[in-house]
């Protein structure tokens, strides 16, 4: 109950202010920019299982477009409209919808790992997603998030230093250290500072501790939140973020990091990535999202993605068959995508496993050749430097980083 009272607390959504005296933390937020900023991690995870295949291309992989023959994206080329991968090392190509991501491919930003996965076996969405979340593959008793096992435990951080862009708190963020909820910057508020104040006083009165303590976190988050959204926000160096949802979050995530109100983990979504049937169509207007946001928000950042590591994740691949509704099925490994200054970038990591039938894991999906705790690892441990990778990940004791990270 008292962990319930918490958790409702820190997804609810509430902004009250108006009331108390600004926290040390609160007169650093609204001061000049603070030259002792910390590194930040943005999670971005992908609901319903990307076909990895079809989004990083092996084109030079001749069993895959034996594999599938209807929806295989075609091999580069010259002069084509449009419709190609891009390639990116002569094997492996973007699909074209990706195109606004090839420039920070280029400048050797973003890095790509393919065969990437969970080494448990499960085709369930719920279980994946639990297991991708919690940081622990085939253990569903682990209460909280490997993103809020990042963070470390701090004496007077911010209010604000974890959220999850949405309604509620995202299960990769539960657990001991504080995070909240953050639909988007301007409706985190209520314009009743006298109902505020009251609520503020029923709180600060309350016998339980942890609601006690609850409460007092989310009134600093929405003072400080009060602050941030009285600033104006037009992002940087002619970006344009897309109105649909991942961008809209992305576009929250970067105003709060630019305001330096001590952001370090934040964590995003994007769903409607299953796809069983008329797969190109429907990939191809996912893409389009998903590329146009992370481009916007590379852009936004500028100077300022020096601090900045984007990290993508999806609870599984698809299967290397394509279905006959021109689709395909739940798979087993995927794609992950990594990029920011400190990112060695330009580059397809991973052990490519092949697609011929014996190299297929269970004869019918790409094999996990990378742990994709190892990128997660690598992100925690050399850029946002943050708790020990044993702890984020327990019973991981062996991770084999891939030199992601420039140290």
């Amino acid at each position: 109950m008292m962990a319930t009272r918490r958790l409702f607390l820190k997804s609810s959504g509430l902004a009250m202010f108006g009331f108390g005296t600004s926290p040390l933390w609160l007169q650093r937020a609204v001061a000049a920019p603070d030259p002792m900023q910390k590194k930040v991690l943005v999670a971005i995870f992908q609901r319903g299982a990307v076909d990895g295949l079809n989004v990083v291309v092996p084109f030079g992989e001749a069993n895959y477009s034996r594999l599938r023959p209807n929806i295989a994206v075609s091999t580069p080329s010259r002069g084509d409209n449009g419709s190609s991968a891009i390639d990116l090392d002569g094997f492996f190509g973007l699909h074209p919808s990706l195109a606004p991501l090839k420039p920070i491919y280029d400048a050797k930003q973003l890095a790509i790992i393919h065969a990437v996965g969970s080494p448990d076996p499960t085709r369930s969405h719920f279980d994946a997603q639990d297991y991708m979340e919690s940081g622990t593959p085939g253990r569903k008793t682990t209460a909280d998030g490997w993103l809020n096992r990042a963070l470390t435990q701090e004496k007077d951080s911010s209010p604000v230093r974890a959220i999850s862009v949405g309604t509620t708190l995202a299960r990769t963020l539960r657990g001991s250290n504080d995070a909240v909820a953050v639909q988007s910057v301007d409706k985190f508020r209520v314009s009743d500072s006298d109902m505020a104040g009251a609520f503020e006083t029923m709180y600060a009165s309350a016998l339980d501790g942890v609601l006690q303590g609850a409460g007092r976190e989310t009134f600093e988050a929405v003072k400080l939140m009060e602050s941030i959204r009285q600033r104006p926000y037009t992002p940087a160096n002619g970006a344009e973020y897309p109105s649909n949802p991942l961008g809209q979050s992305l576009l929250q995530i970067a105003r709060m990091i630019k305001a330096n109100a001590g952001l370090e983990v934040a964590f995003a979504d994007m769903g409607g990535w299953d796809t069983h049937a008329n797969e190109p169509a429907q990939l191809q207007n996912l893409l389009t999202q998903f590329g146009s946001a992370l481009a916007a928000f590379h852009r936004d950042m500028g100077d300022r993605m020096e601090d900045v590591a984007v990290v993508t994740m999806s609870e599984f691949g698809r299967t290397a068959k394509e279905n006959g509704a021109r689709g395909t099925d739940h798979g087993h490994a995927n794609v992950m995508f990594a990029f920011g200054a400190d990112i060695r970038g330009g580059k397809v990591y991973g052990d490519w496993p092949g697609l011929e039938q014996e190299q297929l894991f269970e004869g019918r999906d790409l094999a996990v050749t990378t742990d994709f705790r190892d990128v997660l690892g690598e992100l925690v441990s050399r850029h946002l430097g943050g708790a020990p990778v044993s702890k984020v990940f327990p019973g991981y004791t062996t991770p084999k980083y891939r030199g992601l990270v420039a140290v």
